[in-house]
C-alpha cells in the first residue's frame, strides 16, 4: 500500500474498515469451503473458520492500527533521513532556515498587527452590532450633544446610543498635579458596552439628575495601579479635577478601555463641562465635539439604520436650519476613532501584500536553492532509482527535507515575531497621548504562522520535484543530465531566480518610494519654522483659573518668559498647527443674513494668538499688519487670514480692510495676510485659516511658542522654573516643536520603517539568490573554465562565460520589478505620503542599488573563476 493510500485511509477510516471486513469475510468463506471439502458438516466448517480468524471487528481494528502504525513509522523514518541529509549540508540548512525565518517572521508580525487592528473584534459583548455614527462627508465625524440626544430619542433601529470624547484634565492629589486624559461619556456608556467593574461600580443613566449631578469618575486599571498602587480603598475617595472635587466610584477591568483600539484613557467621567472649563459647551447645537456610537437591534441591518438616521437628519435640518442642514449619517465599525485613522486599514492591507511578496521571494529563493541541490544530487538519485527505489519514495523524502526546514524556519520566525509583537505592545509612541499599540499574538496568529511554514515548505519543496520526476537515470549516470525544462538557455532554477529578483526589485522600489515620501514630508512647507522653538502646552482650567483670570496669567507668562536668557521671541496660540486640537468655523460674505451652513462660502480653521505669535512661530506676514496690544475687547474685531482664505473669499481683490462674517453674526475686518501652511495633516490640500487676537478671543488653552538662540536643553530648565513660579500646580507639556510634530509625522515614519525593513529583507534575499546562482554556475563549470584558461581565454571572456546568466537575470528582473513598482503606484499611495515611483531619484536608486547588490554577490564567484589553475584542476578531474 502506497503512502498516499495510507494517508487517504487515515482520513476515511470507515471505508478502510469496510474493505478489511470484506477481505476477512472472503477468507472465512474460503476456509469454510475447504472444511466442507474435507468432510466437515456445514456447522463444524463455519465454527472452525471463525475460530481460526477470530472476531472480524477486532481483526479489522488490529489491521487498521497496524496500517496507521506503519504510516507513522514511515513518516518518522523520512524525518530522520531528512535530518541526516541536512546535517551533511549545514550551510545549506542554515541559509534556508534563516531565509524562511525572515520571510515568515515578517508576515507574522504584519498579520499580528492586522489581526489586532482589523480582524479581532472589540472585547465587549455583541461587538458586531456596534457602529459609530459619522456624517457623510469624509472626516466630518463628531456630533453635537443636542443632536446626539435627538438621534437617541427618535431613532427606531438602535437598541441604545452613547457618546464620548477625550480631553486632557488636571488631576490634583495632595500637592501633586498631573495632566491626565479623561473620556467624558454619556451616563449610559458602560451599559451600552455591557461592561462590569472590577471594583466598586459604574455610573448609569439613573445617576443623572441635571447639570453637574453626577461628579463621579471611574479609573482605568492601568491608572489605578500606577497612581494609586492598586489600592481597592480608593473607591469612595475624592480627587480634584481642574480644582473641582470628584468621587472615585469604581475601577474598570484590566481589558476595558472603551471602543477605540489604541486609545487608553486614564479614567471616565460623565459628560460635564461646566465644572471643568467654566461653561457648558455641550448645550450648543453648533458645537460638534462628541463621538457617537450605537448598538443595532438584532433584526436591523446597517443600511436600514443609515436610512433611519438620515430621515431624522432631514427633520432636524428643518427644525434647526441655522445649524443642522448637513447631518447626513453613515455607519462605520468602531475601533479607529471614526475616520481619524481610517487610512490604517488600507495601509495594513497593502503592507500585508508586500509582506506576502517578501515570503514569496523567500520561497523562490529556497526553491532555486533546492533545484540546485537536486541537480547536485542527480547522480545519487539516479543510482537509487537504478537499484529499485521508486520515484514517489524519492519525492517523499525530498519533500520531508523541505517541510523540516520550513518548520525550523517557521518556528524561529514565529518566536522572533512574538518578541517583536510583545515589544510593540509595550511601546508608547507618544508619551503625552494615551496611545497603546496592543498587538499581542494570539492563537490565530500562531495558526497562521504554522500554515505559512507548512505551505512554504510545500511550495519550495514541490517546485524542483519535476527534475526528479522527468529525469532519465541512465542518462544521468552517464553524465548527460539536462536540467533544463522547456527552455534552451535558462534552467528552471534560473527562472526562479528571475522571479525572485523581480519581487525584490519591486520591494526595493517601495522602500525607496517611502524614503522619498518621508523626505517630502520633512521638507513640506508648513507655514511656520519649528527650528529652534520650544513649546510649553497647558490648559489654565486645570488649576481652576477662570476665563477672566486666564488673560492676566497669559500676559504674565509672555513677560517673564521673554526675559529668559537666549529667548528671542515668545508668543501664545491656543492650539498649534499640526497638533491634536484646533477648531473650524463657517465663513460668510459681508452682508449675509442667512446663516445656514449651506449658505457659507467655505469652512476655515481658526486660532487665537498673541500679537508676537507670528514672529515666534516664524510665519511670514505677506500683507497688512500683525496684531498689537490695542486689539483688545474694546477695539473693533479684527483677524489675520492666510492666502487660501483670501482666494476663497475675495479672489484677486485686495484683502486688507475687507470684512467677513462668522456664525456668531459678528463682523471681522482683515488686517493682515500670512502665508499658507499645514494645519491638520501633511497630505492635506491648501486650506483656509484665520487668526484672532487672544484678547478678543480668550481661551484657557495655552501653548507658549518660545524661540531661542540657544539649544532647547539650555532653554527648558529656566522655562520650567519660570512657569513653576507663576503657578506651581499647573501641569505643562514641554518639548521642542520638532518633537511635537511626531504625531503628524508618525504615519510617514512608520511607512518608511516598515518598507525600509522589507526593502532590506528583499535586498538580502536578492543578494543570497544571486550569490548562490553565481557560485553554482562557477562550480558546475570549473572543468570547462579550466580548459578555456588553458587554451588562452582572456579574463573578460572568462567572466562573461561564467557570470553572463546571473547578470542578465539581474538586469532583466530589475527592469521588470521597477515597472511593477510604477504599476503599483495606487498600492504604494495607500502606504506613504506623496508616493512617486516614477521619481528619477527612485528609479536611479533602484538601478544603482540592485547593481551594487549584484556586483557584491558575484564578487566572490568571480574571484573563484579568475583564480582557476587549469593544470591542478585537470589533474584532479
Amino acid at each position: 500500500m502506497s503512502i498516499f493510500s495510507r494517508v487517504a485511509n487515515t482520513f476515511s477510516s470507515s471505508k478502510l474498515t469496510q474493505d478489511v471486513e470484506a477481505e476477512l469475510k472472503a477468507h472465512i468463506e474460503m476456509r469454510i469451503a475447504d472444511n466442507l471439502a474435507a468432510g466437515m458438516t456445514p456447522e463444524e466448517a463455519r465454527r472452525d473458520a471463525r475460530l481460526r480468524f477470530g472476531n472480524p471487528r477486532v481483526m479489522g481494528e488490529r489491521t487498521a492500527a497496524v496500517d496507521t502504525s506503519m504510516l507513522l513509522e514511515s513518516m518518522v523514518r523520512d524525518a530522520r533521513y531528512a535530518a541526516r541529509q541536512l546535517r551533511k549540508s549545514p550551510a545549506f540548512m542554515i541559509t534556508a532556515a534563516l531565509t524562511l525565518m525572515l520571510g515568515i517572521g515578517a508576515n507574522v508580525v504584519v498579520f499580528g498587527v492586522l489581526n489586532a487592528a482589523i480582524l479581532r473584534p472589540l472585547e465587549v459583548p455583541d461587538a458586531d452590532r456596534l457602529h459609530m455614527i459619522l456624517h457623510h462627508p469624509y472626516g466630518y465625524d463628531s456630533q453635537s450633544y443636542p443632536d446626539f440626544l435627538d438621534w437617541k430619542e427618535r431613532n427606531s433601529t438602535f437598541s441604545a446610543m452613547a457618546a464620548y470624547r477625550i480631553r486632557p484634565v488636571g488631576l490634583s492629589i495632595g500637592s501633586a498635579a498631573y495632566k491626565c486624559w479623561v473620556e467624558q461619556v454619556s451616563t449610559n456608556y458602560f451599559d451600552v458596552l455591557g461592561a462590569t467593574p472590577a471594583f466598586g461600580r459604574f455610573f448609569h443613566a439613573s445617576d443623572e439628575h441635571g447639570a453637574n449631578s453626577a461628579p463621579y469618575i471611574v479609573l482605568s486599571d492601568g491608572f489605578w495601579r500606577s497612581h494609586f498602587a492598586a489600592n481597592p480603598g480608593i473607591v469612595g475617595a475624592t480627587v480634584d479635577l481642574n480644582e473641582h472635587p470628584f468621587t472615585v466610584i469604581g475601577v474598570a477591568p484590566r481589558w476595558f478601555h472603551g471602543i477605540d483600539l489604541f486609545i487608553w484613557p486614564d479614567f471616565w467621567m460623565p459628560a460635564i463641562d461646566e465644572q471643568l472649563v467654566g461653561e457648558d459647551t455641550l448645550q450648543h447645537r453648533f458645537s460638534h465635539n462628541l463621538w457617537v456610537f450605537g448598538k443595532l437591534k438584532s433584526d436591523v441591518t446597517p443600511q436600514q439604520a443609515t436610512e433611519d438616521l438620515n430621515s431624522i437628519a432631514r427633520e432636524l435640518a428643518k427644525e434647526n436650519p441655522a445649524t443642522d442642514d448637513d447631518l447626513s449619517a453613515r455607519l462605520v465599525k468602531p475601533g479607529f476613532f471614526g475616520d481619524t485613522v481610517a487610512a490604517a486599514r488600507p495601509f495594513l492591507l497593502a503592507v500585508m501584500v508586500l509582506a506576502a511578496l517578501v515570503l514569496l521571494a523567500a520561497c523562490t529563493n529556497l526553491a532555486s536553492l533546492f533545484a540546485a541541490r537536486t541537480a547536485d544530487r542527480s547522480r545519487e538519485l539516479a543510482i537509487r532509482l537504478a537499484i529499485g527505489s521508486s520515484r514517489w519514495r524519492l519525492l517523499r523524502q525530498m519533500l520531508s527535507e523541505a517541510i523540516l526546514i520550513s518548520l525550523i524556519g517557521g518556528a524561529a520566525g514565529t518566536v522572533c515575531a512574538a518578541v517583536l509583537l510583545g515589544s510593540l505592545s509595550r511601546w508608547q509612541p507618544f508619551g503625552e497621548f494615551p496611545i497603546h499599540v496592543t498587538v499581542m499574538a494570539d492563537a490565530r496568529v500562531y495558526l497562521v504562522a504554522l500554515a505559512l511554514a507548512v505551505c512554504s515548505g510545500l511550495v519550495f519543496g514541490l517546485l524542483p520535484m519535476r527534475q526528479v520526476w522527468s529525469s532519465d537515470s541512465a542518462q544521468v549516470m552517464k553524465g548527460n543530465a539536462d536540467s533544463r525544462i522547456g527552455f534552451r538557455r535558462f534552467a528552471f532554477r534560473d527562472l526562479l531566480l528571475g522571479v525572485q529578483i523581480v519581487l525584490c526589485s519591486l520591494l526595493v522600489t517601495a522602500s525607496l518610494v517611502a524614503l522619498r515620501g518621508m523626505q517630502h514630508s520633512l521638507n513640506a512647507p508648513l507655514g511656520f519654522n519649528p527650528e529652534g522653538v520650544v513649546l510649553a502646552e497647558t490648559d489654565l482650567h486645570m488649576t481652576g483659573h477662570s476665563a477672566e483670570a486666564a488673560a492676566e496669567i497669559q500676559k504674565r507668562m509672555l513677560g517673564e518668559v521673554a526675559h529668559i536668557p537666549g529667548v528671542t521671541a515668545v508668543g501664545i496660540i491656543d492650539n498649534t498647527p499640526l497638533g491634536t486640537g484646533g477648531s473650524s468655523t463657517a465663513v460668510y460674505r459681508e452682508g449675509t443674513t442667512d446663516f445656514r451652513a449651506s449658505n457659507s462660502r467655505f469652512v476655515s480653521k481658526f486660532f487665537s494668538v498673541s500679537p508676537s505669535y507670528f514672529v515666534a512661530a516664524g510665519t511670514r506676514l505677506l500683507a497688512g499688519r500683525a496684531f498689537t496690544d490695542h486689539d483688545d475687547v474694546h477695539a473693533p474685531r479684527v483677524a489675520i487670514v492666510n492666502q487660501t482664505f483670501v482666494h476663497k473669499l475675495l479672489g484677486a481683490a485686495t484683502p486688507v480692510g475687507r470684512r467677513f462674517l462668522l456664525p456668531d453674526k459678528q463682523q471681522y475686518e482683515i488686517v493682515g495676510v500670512v502665508e499658507d501652511g499645514k494645519y491638520d495633516s501633511l497630505a492635506e490640500a491648501p486650506g483656509a485659516a484665520l487668526f484672532f487676537p487672544l484678547a478678543q478671543a480668550p481661551t484657557s488653552d495655552t501653548t507658549l511658542v518660545v524661540r531661542a538662540a540657544l539649544p532647547s536643553v539650555e532653554v527648558v530648565p529656566p522655562l520650567i522654573r519660570t512657569l513653576g513660579n507663576i503657578d506651581p500646580k499647573l501641569p505643562f507639556t514641554i518639548e521642542s516643536w520638532h518633537d511635537a510634530l511626531a504625531f503628524v509625522l508618525f504615519p510617514a515614519r512608520v511607512a518608511t520603517a516598515v518598507l525600509g525593513a522589507m526593502g532590506m529583507l528583499a535586498a538580502m534575499l536578492a543578494m543570497t539568490g544571486i550569490f548562490g546562482m553565481a557560485m553554482y554556475s562557477v562550480s558546475k563549470r570549473l572543468r570547462e573554465l579550466g580548459i578555456r584558461v588553458a587554451l588562452g581565454a582572456q579574463q573578460f571572456q572568462l567572466m562573461r562565460s561564467a557570470l553572463e546568466k546571473p547578470v542578465v537575470l539581474l538586469l532583466g528582473g530589475t527592469v521588470i520589478g521597477m515597472l511593477c513598482g510604477v504599476a503599483a503606484s495606487t498600492l504604494l499611495a495607500q502606504i506613504v505620503y506623496d508616493a512617486t515611483p516614477r521619481d528619477p531619484m527612485v528609479l536611479g536608486g533602484v538601478v544603482g542599488g540592485m547593481t551594487f547588490l549584484g556586483a557584491f554577490a558575484t564578487w566572490i564567484p568571480a574571484r573563484r573563476a579568475l583564480s582557476i589553475d587549469p593544470s591542478r584542476l585537470l589533474r584532479e578531474q
